[in-house]
């Protein structure tokens, strides 16, 4: 069975990138029952901060930390990989990727890597979005609209590929998910209401999730 690596990333700050990476993160942690999470972030909010049992940090800025970074994702060990991509790191990753033919490596040891890109409405995240285009194969990269944050309409050239939609919540719920301690999984264990707004929107995002780990890996791993 391949193993997934899951890489959430974004040109631009505060799209909620982070909030994504912790939502996958604990839904494959429900699914599998073990996930390993890596935090590429100088700036707050951080991965680590929320889920520190499952978070290790990783460093793209040298080439020992993209070694080590590298041996990690292309080992086909059973465990789900989530990379919380900062922006700052985004660039260099992905030309590191390219030069060391990461995605050729993968296929070879039965990894699957999924790119969730974070989209925004400005420039830089055209840009970035097209980078993308050209380096990853449509089948494994997966444009995010997360409408809290970008309430607009997309590029149009983002719509052209698979996307899917974060909807927004109220600004107080939103607010309330950002705190530090808070699990989604642990959320739906203990609202006795399953009709709760929160409640809903936790288990229609692990719905799009379970989905995206359907359909991608078996067509790309065949």
């Amino acid at each position: 069975m391949p193993t997934p690596v899951y890489i959430i990333c974004s040109a631009s700050p505060q799209v909620g990138k982070t909030l994504i990476a912790r939502l996958l993160s604990e839904f494959l942690l429900l699914k599998n029952g073990a996930v390993l999470s890596f935090d590429i972030n100088l700036r707050e909010p951080s991965l680590l901060d929320y889920l520190p049992s499952i978070t290790e940090t990783a460093d793209v800025t040298d080439t020992y930390g993209k070694m080590q970074l590298v041996d990690r994702l292309v080992l086909n060990d059973g465990v789900a990989k989530v990379i919380d991509l900062g922006f700052h790191a985004f660039d260099e990753f992905f030309k590191m990727c390219g030069e060391i033919g990461f995605l050729s490596e993968a296929i070879q040891q039965r990894v699957v890597p999924i790119v969730l890109f974070v989209a925004d409405t400005d420039r830089v995240s055209a840009r970035a979005h097209e980078m993308l285009r050209r380096l990853i194969p449509t089948q494994i990269l997966i444009t995010v609209h997360n409408e809290f944050f970008v309430r607009g309409d997309l590029f149009e050239a983002m719509n052209q590929g698979r996307v899917i939609r974060l909807a927004a919540l109220p600004v107080f719920l939103h607010n309330y998910i950002c705190r530090l301690g808070l699990s989604f999984t642990g959320y739906l264990r203990h609202e006795r209401d399953p009709t709760s707004e929160l409640h809903q929107w936790i288990r229609q995002n692990y719905t799009i999730f379970r989905n995206i780990e359907m359909s991608v890996i078996p067509q790309w791993s065949s």
